[in-house]
């Protein structure tokens, strides 16, 4: 490997014998394949586009000159720097290349090169679920998919290190430079794990442009900068060969000052120019425009032209030297310079993001880089230099099967009498993780907690102290000997806990990626993230691209809801029972009891790595409440019936002999609604209680009574059994619409009550009183359905 060096912000090649006649022969069939991906990936859109029947008329989209700025490095990357263990996030807009490439490398067919953002087809942006070729990770929402190969070299890490069958590999990011825009990416970069993260590597799009604009002052030293200051190697890719070779002439470095201290918006304007306008435009004014002048003056029409826009992320040679240049003992930025758009008609200008070339732009594009347009997906000619190095990269990427483990076995019920005397929700969960690894063992082993430096607050204090905290080395613990000390820090590889830093987007960043180890590797994990669950608001979005990705884990929310009545308005949530309705791909749980907590979470854990699989929401509570109440049945039987309903969405918790109204509660309001009955009943009138566990289960067995889905339906004749259908009411600490559709069950009467506006502080009473779900307020709710 040729050594090299930053010198002056500049990649430059040192030391070594030179390329040599094997380099410059890979080069030139690098240079060809380059040519067919740039075709392949703008022919793509236009397919989409110009030639599919499109009988709505909408726009189709797609972006051509975003996947322009990319086929350099893709190109380099794939046919060049890649192993079969590498992982490479793409970024969104550039799905179109990584078609291109599976299609040279085999990895996708024809038939679907003409399927672009059609149904069932390829995706608008790289899908690990949905598209039909290769995708490692799923991209979409900007930043996340730019982060998720630092959460992947984790799990990766964490997965060889207990079970082995996770290998090794780099893990690239291939992001546009306005995602550096997005505060995920910083979030991340500083997390104080990921500056040991030597298998990472980012190469930036810096094309310099956005969606609308030019951006005016990218301010690359900045950013260098900053990825310096986090411990990142920084390499910078700015000028290709040609450019490089006039600096070194007589003007040379007034010319590289003049286009170094030059606007973003002035050197887009210059790729727009014609030979001639370049000629007055390039040398400026000053001392150095002669200089200039006569340096670009003997220069031909198509070599100045090449020269202005021959930046680094263009050029393959310098692009091979950066990729063997990294070092893998810390993570790597690439900042590549780009042209968007580069070799299209559209490069350079500044609304080219979603611009389409036309059909005569088509015909002369595929004329200058030696295709057909009447035959655009014509493969390479067999015994072609360019053939034989897309089959030597095919071989050399392709990925070792893994055999598929199932999960342990999860127990559906630890046996356990039913807890009594007060406790929370909050608190069952870390019991039953510390019960799981005296009961069930094997799968105690595979589960992993993730947390935001919330561990004590969340009650897995005693889990961390069992199983101890995971570093890829082995740390002292400073405090073994102090007395005082009762939480336990043991930092090792053989850890099972996870802290990160005060980032939510971080923390369900490392959860989705830690739940797609079974379907990477073959090796499933059963991941529990722990959050403030005011916060799931905050990381709600990456966590939900990472279900769409693959991921399984379980997120639980904690302490939840207005019940947390000193903390204020700030700190109580209300969306987040029916945001847990609303998620695909996962399943949502807020029990009352501790009980209820752990059949729910064995559930939830029992659904993790498989391909069948599906993530879970928890929301769990502080408030201590008398666990007598639950009326867990003594008799084995009668419990088991218990449980099922329990894990199936709800129960009856208390039946009236002759009912004439409905109390649906669920969670921290249970005891309310309990209370609320008593005092009916000395009014003289019967009510009975249904304690909800998954308002999101109930719902999707209602529409699977309707013929919208395949989920069982048993638990809505069990639970609201038409002969006793009654007027309802229903309470939660959470927006009331969460449990409004249950009155369309059996078609009855419903109040929906719940928190509606922001919280104050106070006294959990006063708090429930002044959101009118205290007993008085389902009392009168129950009132005025009876008179």
């Amino acid at each position: 490997m040729r050594s090299v060096t930053v010198v002056n912000s500049e990649l430059r090649s040192v030391g070594g014998d030179g390329p040599g006649v094997a380099r410059e022969a890979e080069l030139a069939v690098l240079e060809a394949v380059e040519r067919r991906v740039l075709w392949l990936s703008t022919a793509i859109i236009d397919h989409a586009n110009r030639v599919r029947p499109n009988p709505s008329g909408l726009k189709v989209g797609g972006h051509q000159a975003s996947s322009a700025s990319m086929t350099s490095i893709m190109t380099a990357l794939w046919f060049h720097a890649l192993t079969s263990e590498d992982r490479v996030s793409v970024k969104p807009h550039a799905s179109p290349v990584l078609h291109a490439i599976n299609y040279l490398l085999g990895e996708l067919d024809e038939s679907y090169l003409t399927t672009l953002r059609a149904f069932g087809g390829l995706q608008s942006y790289p899908s690990r679920s949905k598209d039909p070729d290769p995708v490692d990770y799923s991209t979409g929402s900007v930043g996340i998919g730019a982060t998720a190969p630092l959460w992947g070299a984790i799990a990766r890490r964490y997965a060889q290190g207990h079970f082995g069958g996770a290998g090794t590999g780099r893990q690239y990011s291939l992001l546009g430079d306005a995602e550096l825009d997005e505060g995920a990416i910083w979030e991340a970069i500083q997390d104080p794990m990921v500056p040991g993260l030597g298998e990472v590597v980012w190469v930036v799009d810096l094309n310099r442009q956005s969606l609308d604009r030019v951006v005016p002052g990218i301010a690359a030293e900045r950013l260098r900068g900053m990825f310096t200051a986090a411990g990142w190697q920084v390499i910078n890719l700015k000028y290709g060969q040609l450019l490089q070779e006039l600096f070194a002439r007589p003007g040379g470095e007034a010319l590289r000052a003049r286009i170094d201290a030059m606007g973003n918006p002035e050197y887009q304007r210059l790729l727009r120019c014609s030979a001639d306008e370049l000629r007055e435009r390039l040398p400026g004014t000053g001392s150095t425009a002669g200089p200039i002048a006569d340096l670009v003056a003997p220069l031909d029409d198509a070599s100045l032209l090449a020269a202005v826009r021959n930046l680094g992320g263009h050029d393959i040679r310098a692009l091979m030297d950066a990729y063997d240049a990294v070092d893998d003992t810390r993570p790597t930025v690439i900042f590549a310079y780009t042209v968007k758009g580069c070799g299209l008609p559209t490069e350079g200008h500044p609304q080219n993001h979603s611009s389409l070339l036309t059909g005569d732009q088509m015909e002369s594009l595929a004329d200058r880089l030696g295709t057909d347009l009447d035959r655009p997906w014509a493969a390479f000619g067999d015994g072609s230099p360019e053939a034989a190095l897309c089959a030597a990269a095919a071989d050399r990427l392709r990925r070792p099967g893994h055999a598929s483990r199932r999960p342990p076995e999860v127990p559906a019920d630890l046996a356990r009498p039913a807890p009594t005397g007060t406790g929370n929700t909050q608190q069952a969960l870390g019991r039953v993780l510390l019960d799981l690894t005296r009961r069930a063992p094997e799968a105690a082993e595979r589960i992993v907690t993730v947390s935001p430096d919330v561990s004590s607050s969340t009650n897995l204090g005693g889990w961390l102290n069992k199983v101890g905290v995971w570093s890829p080395t082995e740390r002292p613990n400073w405090f073994a000997d102090d007395a005082e000390t009762i939480l336990h820090w043991r930092e090792r590889p053989t850890g099972q806990h996870v802290e990160l830093g005060i980032a939510e987007t971080n923390l369900v960043g490392l959860l989705g990626e830690l739940g797609t180890t079974w379907s990477r590797w073959g090796q499933p994990l059963l991941p529990i993230g722990v959050v403030y669950d005011p916060f799931v608001n905050r990381a709600l979005e990456p966590w939900s691209f990472g279900i769409y990705a693959g991921g399984q884990s379980i997120l639980v929310g904690t302490p939840s809801g207005v019940t947390l009545a000193p903390e204020g308005g700030a700190h109580q949530s209300i969306t987040t029972p029916s945001l847990g309705i609303e998620q695909p791909g996962c399943v949502t749980y807020e029990p009352a009891f501790a009980i209820d907590t752990e059949w729910c979470l064995l559930a939830a854990l029992g659904n993790l790595g498989r391909p069948d699989g599906s993530s879970a929401y928890l929301r769990l509570s502080t408030r201590p409440v008398d666990q007598s109440a639950a009326a867990v049945p003594t008799d084995p039987a009668a419990r088991e019936r218990r449980r099922r309903h329990a894990v199936a969405g709800a129960y009856r918790l208390r039946q009236h002999e002759n009912p004439v109204v409905t109390l649906a509660a669920m969670g921290a309001l249970v005891p309310e609604a309990l209370a609320a009955a008593d005092r009916l009943a000395a009014l003289g009138h019967g009510a009975d209680v249904v304690c909800v566990t998954s308002p999101d289960l109930l719902f999707r067995a209602l529409q699977a009574r309707r013929g919208l889905s395949e989920d069982p339906t048993w638990i809505l004749d069990q639970v609201f059994p038409a002969e006793r259908t009654t007027p309802l009411v229903t309470v939660l600490d959470g927006h009331p619409h969460t449990l409004s559709f249950l009155g369309t069950i059996q078609n009855t009467p419903v109040t929906t009550l719940g928190v509606t506006r922001f919280g104050q502080s106070g006294a959990i009473e006063d708090v429930y009183r002044y959101h009118g779900i205290d007993s008085d307020g389902i009392v009168a709710a129950a009132l005025d359905h009876l008179e």
